[in-house]
Protein backbone atom coordinates (compact mmCIF):
# COMPACT_ATOMS: atom_id res chain seq x y z
CA UNK A 1 0.00 0.00 0.00
CA UNK A 2 1.22 3.49 -0.84
CA UNK A 3 2.47 5.59 2.07
CA UNK A 4 1.31 9.23 1.73
CA UNK A 5 4.10 10.40 4.05
CA UNK A 6 7.02 8.57 2.41
CA UNK A 7 9.87 11.03 1.65
CA UNK A 8 10.40 11.89 -2.00
CA UNK A 9 13.63 10.27 -3.29
CA UNK A 10 13.94 12.59 -6.30
CA UNK A 11 14.99 15.61 -4.27
CA UNK A 12 13.26 18.96 -3.90
CA UNK A 13 9.66 19.16 -5.07
CA UNK A 14 7.47 22.23 -5.58
CA UNK A 15 3.83 22.52 -6.63
CA UNK A 16 3.03 25.56 -8.77
CA UNK A 17 -0.44 26.91 -7.96
CA UNK A 18 -1.75 29.65 -10.29
CA UNK A 19 -4.38 31.98 -8.86
CA UNK A 20 -6.81 34.61 -10.01
CA UNK A 21 -9.57 35.59 -7.58
CA UNK A 22 -9.14 32.58 -5.29
CA UNK A 23 -9.27 34.44 -1.98
CA UNK A 24 -11.84 31.96 -0.64
CA UNK A 25 -9.75 28.91 -1.47
CA UNK A 26 -6.04 29.65 -1.36
CA UNK A 27 -5.27 29.36 2.38
CA UNK A 28 -7.48 26.27 2.57
CA UNK A 29 -5.77 24.40 -0.28
CA UNK A 30 -2.23 25.44 0.64
CA UNK A 31 -2.85 24.37 4.23
CA UNK A 32 -4.07 20.97 3.08
CA UNK A 33 -1.06 20.52 0.84
CA UNK A 34 1.49 21.49 3.48
CA UNK A 35 -0.18 19.24 6.09
CA UNK A 36 -0.37 16.23 3.80
CA UNK A 37 3.10 16.70 2.25
CA UNK A 38 5.30 18.96 4.41
CA UNK A 39 8.28 17.94 2.25
CA UNK A 40 6.69 19.55 -0.83
CA UNK A 41 7.00 23.31 -1.28
CA UNK A 42 4.40 25.62 -2.82
CA UNK A 43 4.84 28.41 -5.36
CA UNK A 44 1.74 30.58 -5.75
CA UNK A 45 1.60 32.48 -9.04
CA UNK A 46 -0.95 35.25 -8.70
CA UNK A 47 -2.11 37.24 -11.74
CA UNK A 48 -2.82 40.49 -9.89
CA UNK A 49 -6.10 39.24 -8.41
CA UNK A 50 -8.39 42.16 -7.56
CA UNK A 51 -10.01 40.22 -4.70
CA UNK A 52 -6.90 40.18 -2.48
CA UNK A 53 -5.65 36.67 -3.27
CA UNK A 54 -2.13 38.03 -3.59
CA UNK A 55 -2.25 39.42 -0.06
CA UNK A 56 -3.37 36.06 1.28
CA UNK A 57 -0.49 34.41 -0.58
CA UNK A 58 2.00 36.86 0.94
CA UNK A 59 0.65 36.15 4.43
CA UNK A 60 1.02 32.41 3.88
CA UNK A 61 4.60 32.88 2.68
CA UNK A 62 5.43 35.06 5.68
CA UNK A 63 4.31 32.28 8.03
CA UNK A 64 5.76 29.31 6.14
CA UNK A 65 9.23 29.17 4.53
CA UNK A 66 7.95 26.39 2.28
CA UNK A 67 5.59 28.81 0.51
CA UNK A 68 6.74 31.33 -2.09
CA UNK A 69 4.79 33.85 -4.17
CA UNK A 70 5.26 35.17 -7.67
CA UNK A 71 3.20 38.27 -8.42
CA UNK A 72 2.39 38.95 -12.05
CA UNK A 73 1.09 42.32 -13.13
CA UNK A 74 -1.78 41.17 -15.33
CA UNK A 75 -4.06 38.24 -16.03
CA UNK A 76 -2.21 36.52 -18.85
CA UNK A 77 -3.82 33.10 -18.92
CA UNK A 78 -3.22 29.76 -17.24
CA UNK A 79 -0.41 28.66 -19.54
CA UNK A 80 1.50 31.91 -19.14
CA UNK A 81 1.18 31.66 -15.34
CA UNK A 82 2.52 28.11 -15.34
CA UNK A 83 5.42 28.99 -17.62
CA UNK A 84 6.38 31.86 -15.30
CA UNK A 85 6.13 29.57 -12.29
CA UNK A 86 8.15 26.81 -13.96
CA UNK A 87 10.90 29.31 -14.76
CA UNK A 88 11.11 30.44 -11.13
CA UNK A 89 11.11 26.84 -9.89
CA UNK A 90 13.88 25.84 -12.29
CA UNK A 91 16.03 28.79 -11.26
CA UNK A 92 15.48 27.84 -7.62
CA UNK A 93 16.92 24.40 -8.32
CA UNK A 94 13.88 22.18 -7.78
CA UNK A 95 14.23 18.60 -9.05
CA UNK A 96 10.49 17.99 -9.53
CA UNK A 97 7.99 20.68 -10.53
CA UNK A 98 4.28 20.01 -10.19
CA UNK A 99 1.08 21.84 -10.93
CA UNK A 100 -2.36 21.91 -9.37
CA UNK A 101 -5.42 24.12 -9.17
CA UNK A 102 -6.17 26.36 -6.20
CA UNK A 103 -9.91 25.60 -6.12
CA UNK A 104 -9.79 22.22 -4.39
CA UNK A 105 -10.54 20.12 -7.46
CA UNK A 106 -7.13 18.49 -7.11
CA UNK A 107 -6.85 16.87 -3.69
CA UNK A 108 -3.44 17.31 -2.07
CA UNK A 109 -4.06 14.17 -0.06
CA UNK A 110 -3.73 12.22 -3.33
CA UNK A 111 -0.45 13.81 -4.39
CA UNK A 112 1.41 10.76 -3.07
CA UNK A 113 -0.09 8.72 -5.93
CA UNK A 114 1.71 10.93 -8.45
CA UNK A 115 4.94 10.96 -6.45
CA UNK A 116 4.94 7.16 -6.19
CA UNK A 117 4.39 6.82 -9.94
CA UNK A 118 7.22 9.25 -10.66
CA UNK A 119 9.82 6.92 -9.14
CA UNK A 120 8.01 3.61 -9.68
CA UNK A 121 7.14 2.95 -6.04
CA UNK A 122 3.66 1.83 -7.12
CA UNK A 123 5.06 -1.13 -9.05
CA UNK A 124 5.05 0.59 -12.44
CA UNK A 125 7.94 2.08 -14.37
CA UNK A 126 9.50 5.33 -13.22
CA UNK A 127 8.23 8.27 -15.21
CA UNK A 128 9.33 11.62 -16.55
CA UNK A 129 5.82 13.09 -16.37
CA UNK A 130 2.91 11.94 -14.21
CA UNK A 131 -0.69 13.03 -14.80
CA UNK A 132 -3.45 12.69 -12.23
CA UNK A 133 -6.20 11.36 -14.47
CA UNK A 134 -9.98 11.33 -14.22
CA UNK A 135 -10.44 8.97 -17.15
CA UNK A 136 -8.30 5.94 -16.32
CA UNK A 137 -9.65 2.99 -14.29
CA UNK A 138 -10.04 4.13 -10.69
CA UNK A 139 -10.37 7.81 -11.58
CA UNK A 140 -13.57 9.74 -10.93
CA UNK A 141 -15.26 13.11 -10.93
CA UNK A 142 -17.54 14.41 -8.21
CA UNK A 143 -20.37 16.94 -8.51
CA UNK A 144 -20.11 17.33 -12.26
CA UNK A 145 -23.25 17.58 -14.41
CA UNK A 146 -23.53 14.98 -17.14
CA UNK A 147 -22.89 17.47 -19.95
CA UNK A 148 -19.60 18.56 -18.35
CA UNK A 149 -18.39 14.97 -18.14
CA UNK A 150 -19.37 14.29 -21.74
CA UNK A 151 -17.54 17.43 -22.85
CA UNK A 152 -14.34 16.40 -21.08
CA UNK A 153 -14.47 12.78 -22.24
CA UNK A 154 -15.30 13.85 -25.78
CA UNK A 155 -12.57 16.47 -25.85
CA UNK A 156 -9.95 13.99 -24.72
CA UNK A 157 -11.16 11.42 -27.27
CA UNK A 158 -10.78 14.12 -29.95
CA UNK A 159 -7.22 14.81 -28.77
CA UNK A 160 -6.29 11.13 -28.93
CA UNK A 161 -7.78 10.74 -32.39
CA UNK A 162 -6.32 13.89 -33.90
CA UNK A 163 -2.88 13.85 -32.30
CA UNK A 164 -2.42 10.10 -32.06
CA UNK A 165 -1.60 10.42 -28.37
CA UNK A 166 -2.40 7.65 -25.92
CA UNK A 167 -2.92 9.89 -22.88
CA UNK A 168 -6.49 9.44 -21.60
CA UNK A 169 -6.71 12.80 -19.78
CA UNK A 170 -4.50 15.20 -21.71
CA UNK A 171 -6.45 18.19 -20.37
CA UNK A 172 -5.79 17.35 -16.72
CA UNK A 173 -3.95 19.91 -14.60
CA UNK A 174 -2.72 17.81 -11.64
CA UNK A 175 0.80 16.85 -12.73
CA UNK A 176 4.44 16.30 -11.89
CA UNK A 177 7.40 16.93 -14.19
CA UNK A 178 10.97 15.94 -13.60
CA UNK A 179 13.33 18.84 -14.10
CA UNK A 180 14.94 16.95 -16.98
CA UNK A 181 11.53 16.63 -18.65
CA UNK A 182 10.87 20.37 -18.55
CA UNK A 183 14.34 20.99 -19.96
CA UNK A 184 13.44 18.70 -22.86
CA UNK A 185 10.14 20.38 -23.73
CA UNK A 186 11.52 23.66 -25.10
CA UNK A 187 9.24 25.75 -22.91
CA UNK A 188 10.50 28.94 -24.50
CA UNK A 189 8.61 27.95 -27.68
CA UNK A 190 5.25 27.33 -25.95
CA UNK A 191 2.62 29.83 -27.06
CA UNK A 192 -0.44 28.27 -25.42
CA UNK A 193 -1.87 30.65 -22.84
CA UNK A 194 -5.21 29.05 -21.89
CA UNK A 195 -6.28 25.61 -20.76
CA UNK A 196 -4.93 24.09 -23.98
CA UNK A 197 -1.52 24.49 -22.34
CA UNK A 198 -2.07 21.14 -20.62
CA UNK A 199 -2.65 19.32 -23.89
CA UNK A 200 0.29 21.13 -25.48
CA UNK A 201 2.76 19.91 -22.85
CA UNK A 202 1.35 16.37 -22.81
CA UNK A 203 1.76 16.17 -26.58
CA UNK A 204 5.27 17.60 -26.44
CA UNK A 205 6.23 15.05 -23.78
CA UNK A 206 4.92 12.05 -25.69
CA UNK A 207 6.39 13.32 -28.97
CA UNK A 208 9.78 13.66 -27.28
CA UNK A 209 9.64 10.03 -26.18
CA UNK A 210 9.38 10.82 -22.48
CA UNK A 211 7.74 8.31 -20.16
CA UNK A 212 4.30 9.72 -19.37
CA UNK A 213 2.19 7.87 -16.83
CA UNK A 214 -1.37 8.46 -15.67
CA UNK A 215 -2.61 7.61 -12.20
CA UNK A 216 -6.24 7.74 -11.05
CA UNK A 217 -7.44 10.66 -8.98
CA UNK A 218 -10.81 11.76 -7.63
CA UNK A 219 -11.52 15.14 -9.17
CA UNK A 220 -13.87 17.30 -7.09
CA UNK A 221 -15.74 20.25 -8.62
CA UNK A 222 -15.10 23.54 -6.85
CA UNK A 223 -17.62 24.57 -4.20
CA UNK A 224 -16.40 28.18 -3.70
CA UNK A 225 -15.59 30.88 -6.20
CA UNK A 226 -16.13 31.05 -9.95
CA UNK A 227 -14.73 28.68 -12.57
CA UNK A 228 -12.40 30.28 -15.14
CA UNK A 229 -13.57 27.91 -17.88
CA UNK A 230 -15.70 29.57 -20.57
CA UNK A 231 -16.95 28.98 -24.08
CA UNK A 232 -14.17 31.17 -25.45
CA UNK A 233 -11.52 29.15 -23.62
CA UNK A 234 -12.99 25.88 -24.91
CA UNK A 235 -13.11 27.26 -28.46
CA UNK A 236 -9.46 28.31 -28.27
CA UNK A 237 -8.49 24.81 -27.16
CA UNK A 238 -10.46 23.17 -29.98
CA UNK A 239 -8.99 25.52 -32.59
CA UNK A 240 -5.40 25.02 -31.49
CA UNK A 241 -5.67 21.23 -31.16
CA UNK A 242 -7.24 20.98 -34.61
CA UNK A 243 -4.39 23.03 -36.07
CA UNK A 244 -1.77 20.84 -34.39
CA UNK A 245 -3.51 17.70 -35.62
CA UNK A 246 -3.69 18.88 -39.22
CA UNK A 247 -0.01 19.86 -39.20
CA UNK A 248 0.89 16.48 -37.73
CA UNK A 249 -1.12 14.72 -40.44
CA UNK A 250 0.71 16.68 -43.14
CA UNK A 251 4.07 16.03 -41.52
CA UNK A 252 3.57 12.27 -41.43
CA UNK A 253 1.73 12.03 -44.76
CA UNK A 254 4.58 13.36 -46.92
CA UNK A 255 7.08 10.60 -45.96
CA UNK A 256 4.38 7.97 -46.49
CA UNK A 257 3.62 9.26 -49.97
CA UNK A 258 7.32 9.39 -50.81
CA UNK A 259 7.84 5.82 -49.66
CA UNK A 260 4.85 4.68 -51.70
CA UNK A 261 6.17 6.45 -54.81
CA UNK A 262 9.67 5.04 -54.32
CA UNK A 263 8.18 1.58 -53.94
CA UNK A 264 6.13 1.86 -57.11
CA UNK A 265 9.17 3.03 -59.10
CA UNK A 266 11.27 0.19 -57.76
CA UNK A 267 8.72 -2.42 -58.84
CA UNK A 268 8.83 -1.35 -62.49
Amino acid sequence: MSDPTRPVPEGRVVMVVPTYDEVENLAWIVGRLRRSRPDVDVLVVDDDSPDGTGDVADALAADDPGVRVLHRTAKGGLGAAYLAGFAVAMRAGYDVVGEMDADGSHQPEQLHRLLDALHGADGGPAADVVIGSRWVPGGSVENWPRHRELLSRGGNAYVRLLLGMGVRDATAGFRLYRRSALETLALETVRSTGYVFQTDLAWRATSAGLVVREVPIDFVERVRGQSKMSGRVAAESLWRITGWGLRERRRTAVPRVRRALDGSRGSR
